[in-house]
C-alpha cells in the first residue's frame, strides 16, 4: 500500500485549508452567526460563557453605579428614605439584583422603586439586551446541537471498492448502508474522480474533478436506503476508466470521492456523508459478500460481512482492449 495525501479522508473530512486571505477575512465577520456556528465546540462554549459573564458584570456595574451616584450605598435604608433599588448596599447585592431580574426569579427582597427614572430606563434596556443575547447565543447553540453531522456517522461505506463484471459489463462498485431504522428521505449519491491531468494546451490541472455516472439517466442514483446497496458505475467508452486494466491500476494515481446526501426523516434537515477510495483501495476481480438473509417474517442484515469481498473470475483487460 502506498500512503499518500488524500483529498478527502475516509471519514469524510476534506483536507483543504484556506490561507493568505488578506482582506477577505473580514467576510467572516459579515456573517458572524454562521462563523460562530462553524466554530468547534470548545470555542462555542468559551464564547457562550464569556458573553454572559461580561454582560452580567457590566449590567451589575451599571446598577451599582446608579446606587453610588444617588448615594444609596452610604445612607441607611430606613422607612424615611426611598432608594433606587431597595436593599442594594454594595456590588454583590447589585449583582444579585441584576441576576434576579434577568432570570425572573423575583425573591422580593430587592426591588426597584418608582422614584428612580434612571433605574426604570436601565431596567428596560436590560430586558431588551437580555432578550437579544439569549436569542443569539441560545439559537446558536440549538442550531449547532441539531446539525445533522452526527447522523452521517451512521451511514456506512465499504472500506474498498471493487471492479468486476455485472450483467456482462465491467463495473466499478462500492457498498453503502444505513445503520439506523429511520430512513434517509430523497437519498442521492454522487461520485467524483479526482485525478491530475494535462490539457492539450499544456495546462496542468493537479486536482481535476470528473463526474462518474452512477445512474443519472436511469434514476439509479436515487436511493431507497433501507438495506445496504451496491452502487455501480458501468465502465464504458464514456467512463474515465475506459482504458483502465488490472495492470495499469497498479501504476495509476487517482481518488474517487463519494457523496451521499439525503434528508433526515426525524429532523427534516439535509445530511451529507462523504468518503473516498484511492487506487490502492480498488480491488480488481472482487465482489461483495451478501449481507441479506430472510428470517421469520423479516429480512436481517449482517453488518459483520459489510466490508467482506471474495474473488471472482474477471478479465484483466480494460474495456478498450
Amino acid at each position: 500500500r502506498r500512503e499518500r495525501q488524500r483529498f478527502v479522508d475516509k471519514n469524510g473530512r476534506c483536507n483543504v485549508q484556506h490561507g493568505n486571505l488578506g482582506g477577505e477575512s473580514s467576510r467572516y465577520l459579515s456573517d458572524f452567526f454562521t462563523t460562530l456556528v462553524d466554530l468547534k465546540w470548545r470555542w462555542n462554549l468559551l464564547i457562550f460563557l464569556l458573553t454572559y459573564t461580561v454582560a452580567w458584570l457590566v449590567m451589575a456595574s451599571m446598577w451599582w453605579g446608579i446606587a453610588y451616584l444617588r448615594g444609596d450605598l452610604h445612607q441607611a435604608h430606613g422607612d424615611s428614605y426611598s432608594p433606587c433599588v431597595a436593599n442594594v448596599y454594595n456590588f454583590p447585592s447589585a449583582f444579585l439584583f441584576f441576576i434576579e431580574t434577568e432570570a425572573t426569579i423575583g425573591y422580593g427582597h430587592r426591588y426597584i422603586t418608582e422614584r428612580c427614572p434612571e433605574g426604570i430606563v436601565l431596567f428596560l434596556f436590560q430586558s431588551l439586551l437580555g432578550s437579544v443575547v439569549d436569542a443569539f447565543l441560545i439559537g446558536c447553540m440549538f442550531i449547532k446541537m441539531s446539525q445533522p453531522k452526527k447522523r452521517a456517522e451512521t451511514l456506512m461505506f465499504s472500506r474498498a471498492a471493487v471492479i468486476s463484471q455485472r450483467d456482462a459489463k465491467l463495473c466499478l462498485m462500492f457498498r453503502v448502508g444505513n445503520l439506523r431504522n429511520s430512513h434517509m428521505v430523497s437519498a442521492q449519491i454522487r461520485c467524483k474522480l479526482i485525478k491530475s491531468r494535462q490539457t492539450p494546451e499544456g495546462e496542468f490541472l493537479p486536482l481535476d474533478q470528473c463526474e462518474l455516472d452512477v445512474g443519472f439517466g436511469t434514476g439509479a442514483d436515487q436511493l431507497f436506503l433501507v438495506s445496504p446497496l451496491t452502487i455501480c458505475h458501468e465502465i464504458n467508452s464514456e467512463s474515465p476508466f475506459f482504458c483502465l486494466s488490472q495492470r495499469s491500476l497498479r501504476s495509476e494515481q487517482f481518488e474517487i470521492v463519494v457523496i451521499l446526501e439525503g434528508i433526515v426523516e426525524t429532523t427534516g434537515m439535509t445530511c451529507q456523508a462523504r468518503t473516498s477510495y484511492t487506487e490502492d483501495e480498488v480491488l480488481w476481480g472482487h465482489r461483495f459478500l451478501p449481507v441479506m438473509s430472510l428470517e421469520d417474517g423479516f429480512f436481517r442484515v449482517d453488518y459483520s460481512q459489510f466490508h467482506a469481498t471474495f474473488e471472482v473470475p474477471t478479465p484483466p483487460y480494460s474495456v478498450k482492449e
